[in-house]
């Protein structure tokens, strides 16, 4: 495989989890007789430009179905989190009633509708015929289409061209991430901003969170790598902060290289160095990390079968993504883990892909009293905690296995 920047043949391996269907392709009552699809899960790093990048082997189209499950409105943490970020943009960048707003992988608008409030005209950018479908019904524009610079152009023809552009939790989701970004660059206005958010790789290697790797992440980024594919687009980062979403993410501030007017926070400098101090332009680095992240798997699989030794009821909640990477790689089922609570309406009724366990309502909680509740987005687990913990009643615990086993009573 080449390197989907750089083009250098990849030889570095930084993880194989076997293989696993696609971790957002819920399966219905329907499907339940036929197969499905597995792919190879395996993430090689360039030893160039240093970019992390999964293998090649489901396209696009596959991942994001027009019966996209995931709905971003569904969690109040990220809807403070889009919140606090439009009052906070709008008062940086001065936007106002004639400034113009895109999102790109808008979801179900749930970012553009803080935009709107605002009277601030805007447009969502959204392949997910579901999502967009959600996201219009709240009166929010959207061209259900894939990003990159063809679209930009057609965009930018049309005199649609952006004060703010915004691609949260993207930019690791796209096979060709020099189109994508080149899009930016035409999109914008002379003096546009975009902002991007992306879970950080160096968490992810320090913290072992491996589970965030699935078919959908085509690559792993660094502020290192985004650097590299930014400048080739056009584009220059003028300032990063460091956010706790997703177990610790990079917010990065971009503008047009050539007619940008941001001067640059040393926060660029000083974030660059740490991850090049912290080994991140080594080989060393990334080494390690399939052995470190095979002891989590371990603990998690001896718990789970030590719970069912004790006879005591275990359930999950949260049909996440990251889950689903979680159960495959760990080979649980049913006999282990007869089912998993989702507040998502998009998602009950339907199985885990995968490991086909079922998905029930939270409701299901208080009527089976589980013992433990296994936390599978543990990176909101502190929400869920909030919002059940009346299986404290009955003595019921909780538990996250990633980036270490914690059981809270």
């Amino acid at each position: 495989m080449m390197c989907r920047h750089c083009a250098l043949p990849l030889t570095l391996p930084l993880i194989d989890l076997g293989t696993a269907p696609p971790s957002n392709a819920y399966v219905t009552v329907e499907e339940l007789r036929r197969p499905e699809k597995w792919y190879p899960l395996r993430v090689l790093v360039c030893e160039r430009c240093w970019l992390a990048q999964t293998e090649d082997f489901a396209g696009r189209e596959e991942l994001f179905t027009a019966d996209y499950a995931y709905f971003s409105g569904l969690s109040e943490t990220w809807l403070a989190h889009c919140k606090r970020f439009v009052d906070t943009a709008a008062a940086r960048f001065g936007l106002n009633e004639s400034s113009f707003v895109v999102e790109v992988a808008a979801n179900d608008g749930t970012l553009l509708h803080y935009v709107k409030e605002r009277g601030i005209d805007c447009l969502g950018i959204e392949p997910t015929a579901s999502t967009a479908a959600a996201a219009r019904a709240r009166g929010i524009p959207v061209v259900e289409e894939f990003f990159g610079a063809r679209l930009a152009r057609e965009l930018a023809a049309q005199g649609l061209k952006a004060d703010l552009m915004v691609a949260n939790n993207v930019l690791a989701h796209v096979p060709d991430i020099n189109d994508f970004a080149e899009g930016f660059t035409i999109l914008l206005k002379p003096e546009g901003v975009a902002t991007f958010e992306f879970p950080h790789l160096m968490r992810l290697i320090l913290e072992t969170q491996f589970d965030t790797i699935y078919h959908e992440h085509y690559s792993y980024l660094s502020l290192g790598a985004v650097s590299r594919v930014f400048e080739r687009a056009g584009l220059d980062i003028f300032d990063v902060e460091q956010i706790p979403t997703h177990g610790g993410s990079l917010r990065v501030f971009a503008q047009r290289l050539a007619t940008g007017r941001e001067s640059r926070s040393p926060a660029v400098a000083a974030l660059l160095r740490r991850e090049a101090e912290a080994g991140m332009n080594e080989r060393t680095f990334y080494e390690g990390f399939q052995a470190r992240a095979d002891r989590i798997k371990d603990a998690f699989l001896s718990f789970l079968l030590q719970m069912k030794r004790e006879g005591r009821k275990v359930a999950a909640y949260g049909a996440a993504a990251k889950g689903n990477t979680l159960l495959n790689y760990a080979g649980v089922k049913r006999d282990l883990l007869p089912y998993v609570c989702d507040a998502a309406p998009s998602k009950q009724g339907k199985y885990m892909p995968g490991s086909r366990i079922p998905i029930l309502p939270p409701a299901v909680l208080a009527e089976h009293r589980p013992d433990v509740i296994v936390i599978l987005p543990w990176n909101i687990a502190d929400e869920i905690v909030r919002h059940h913990d009346y299986v404290r009643h009955w003595r019921g615990s909780f538990a996250v296995a990633i980036p270490r086993l914690e059981i809270w009573s």
